[in-house]
């Protein structure tokens, strides 16, 4: 039954990576939070060992969302590698954070910061600044190592964070997504090796694992999530833009309280 929930949870972070280009994280996390609970993992392990397996997961699913918002046309690569060094060089810097903070206190630091998110998305302006000179190469990176070392950190391709930055930036919320989905890439590949690393000495983890990554985990996930994310980027080509945005609001809203309340433990 465990590699059951591991198909579902795949299934639907997959749409969601592919529809608002978040990698699936903010999906994945709170559900395999949930799943290694129900299956008595050791508690001081379960949030870091979601948050590396995550992460592993979202390095597959982030290629099959880019390339199929790439034959759209909606990655902007020439932001992608403004923003790449630094999202791998944050990438790094937040998995070594990530392995010296509390399960709980992760988890509630991203369900209040995907709460925000969520809010922002929901009730603030949603005209798109079109036309909007793009910010300097430094803002770029800087934003990029930033939003990097905070996705290692919570196990999120950084959708979440790169959405709302590329749609300030004035980006159409299309190429938006579809350029988040790219910087995905990067979060996951530096974030996973981090976590796969800096576990390897944990010595309560479970068996079938690197790290902070559970291997058959990742691979149910994985397989699933990468044809349903093609499934997501079709569906964020037809939606109007208004419409996806909300719809990325309420995902937030629901990931982050989520995620607040349990490691709050009210639930």
């Amino acid at each position: 039954m465990l590699y059951v929930w591991f198909v579902i949870a795949g299934a639907f972070a997959g749409v969601c990576a592919g529809l608002f280009g978040v990698g699936g994280g903010m999906i994945i996390v709170p559900a395999l939070v949930w799943i290694f609970t129900a299956y008595h993992f050791p508690p001081e392990v379960v949030t870091h060992l979601a948050i590396g397996t995550s992460l592993a997961t979202i390095v597959v699913t982030s290629i099959s969302s880019l390339t199929a918002h790439n034959k759209r046309g909606g990655v902007r690569w020439e932001v992608w590698r403004k923003m790449a060094l630094g999202l791998v060089i944050g990438s790094l810097v937040g998995a070594g954070v990530a392995d010296m903070i509390d399960g709980k206190v992760l988890q509630s630091l991203i369900g209040v910061g995907a709460l925000l998110v969520a809010l922002k998305m929901l009730f603030l302006s949603n005209k798109e600044q079109l036309g909007k000179p793009l910010p300097s190469t430094g803002v770029q990176f800087g934003a990029g190592a930033g939003i990097g070392m905070a996705s290692s950190i919570f196990g999120i391709g950084g959708g979440s964070l790169t959405v709302p930055f590329l749609n300030w930036a004035g980006l159409p919320m299309k190429q938006s997504v579809g350029t988040s989905a790219a910087c995905g890439l990067p979060i996951a590949l530096a974030g996973a090796g981090g976590f796969a690393w800096f576990g390897q000495d944990v010595v309560n983890l479970p068996e079938g694992t690197i790290g902070f990554v559970h291997i058959s985990g990742f691979l149910c996930i994985s397989v699933v999530s990468f044809a349903m994310a093609k499934v997501g980027a079709k569906l964020a080509h037809v939606l109007p833009a208004l419409t996806l945005k909300r719809a990325f609001g309420v995902l937030l809203l629901f990931a982050g309280g989520q995620l607040l309340l349990s490691g709050i433990g009210v639930i």
